[in-house]
C-alpha cells in the first residue's frame, strides 16, 4: 500500500493528490491527519459542467478566481472533487441573489466557511457558559 495521505484538504474530503485530510475533529487538533483507503473519484471538467449547468470556460474562470478547488491529472486536464457542482451552486446562488461580484463572493464563501467552523466548534464544546443568556 501506498503511505502517503491522500485527499483534497478539504473538510471530511478524501481524495488523490498525496496531502493529508482535515476533518472535523481537526478544528481542535490541528495536526490530526486521516488517510484515506481509497482514493475518491474525481470529476472532470465536462462532468461538473453538465452537473451544474454552467459553461466549462466560466468553471475555468472559477479556477482562476480561486472559487473553487481543482488539480491537475496526469494529461494535465481539471479534475474536481464530486463536491464541486455544490459549490458551484453556492457561487450562482450568491451571484444571482444577492448581485455580489465574483471577488466579494469569494470573501463571503471564506466568511461563511468561518462561521461553519465556529459553529461547529461550540457545538462540539457542549457545555454552557457559567453567565446567564441575554433575555
Amino acid at each position: 500500500m501506498n503511505d502517503r495521505p491522500a485527499g483534497t484538504g478539504g473538510f471530511g474530503q478524501a481524495g488523490v493528490g498525496g496531502r493529508p485530510v482535515r476533518t472535523g475533529a481537526d478544528i481542535t487538533a490541528s495536526t490530526a491527519v486521516r488517510y484515506a483507503l481509497v482514493p475518491a473519484p474525481m470529476l472532470s471538467l465536462d462532468a461538473v459542467a453538465r452537473r451544474s449547468g454552467l459553461h466549462p470556460d466560466l468553471i475555468r474562470r472559477f479556477v482562476a478566481l480561486g472559487l473553487v478547488d481543482a488539480e491537475r491529472d496526469g494529461a494535465g486536464r481539471l479534475v474536481f472533487d464530486p463536491t464541486a457542482p455544490a459549490v458551484l451552486a453556492r457561487v450562482q446562488r450568491l451571484r444571482t441573489g444577492l448581485c455580489l461580484n465574483y471577488a466579494s463572493i469569494g470573501l463571503v464563501l471564506d466568511l461563511l466557511d468561518r462561521i461553519s467552523l465556529l459553529e461547529a466548534a461550540l457545538r462540539g464544546r457542549g457545555t454552557r457558559s457559567e453567565t446567564p443568556p441575554w433575555t
